[in-house]
């Protein structure tokens, strides 16, 4: 099992970080040539999905739509300022999994992998891991 992270620094509050190339690498580096690529994302206040990456209206048409279903105003109990991005997340979702076929990732053609920020700007850093 090969395993790592990866460090995402992030420069909005909100931003669709495209990570595809890093963890295209990690799979090269690695050597592997099947399997299955796990990414996890610790954090609480950001994401990480698969979508479109050829149009960045697509991305900035989920974080307005994101933004429109999680009011910035709502009587939240927690009061640290960020409890839309709490939710954002758990609606987006903390990990992605992604086949490696041939050495390469199995994504659709218009596919990308995003880190998805909600809280920031931050440094994150994101686990992987490939089971051969």
């Amino acid at each position: 099992m090969k395993q790592g992270e990866l460090a995402v620094p992030t420069a909005h509050r909100m931003e669709f970080v495209d990570i595809t190339a890093r963890l295209s690498e990690a799979v090269q580096s690695n050597g592997v040539k099947e399997g299955i690529l796990h990414v996890y994302n610790p954090h609480t206040t950001a994401g990480l999905t698969i979508n479109e990456g050829a149009d960045p209206d697509v991305q900035r048409d989920i974080l307005a739509v994101l933004q429109e279903i999680v009011p910035e105003r709502f009587p939240y109990r927690h009061a640290e300022g960020n409890s839309p991005a709490h939710l954002m997340t758990s609606l987006v979702g903390s990990s992605v999994t992604v086949f490696v076929n041939d050495g390469r990732l199995e994504l659709g053609t218009w596919q990308k992998v995003f880190f998805c920020e909600f809280d920031g700007p931050r440094k994150r850093r994101l686990r992987w891991r490939i089971v051969e």
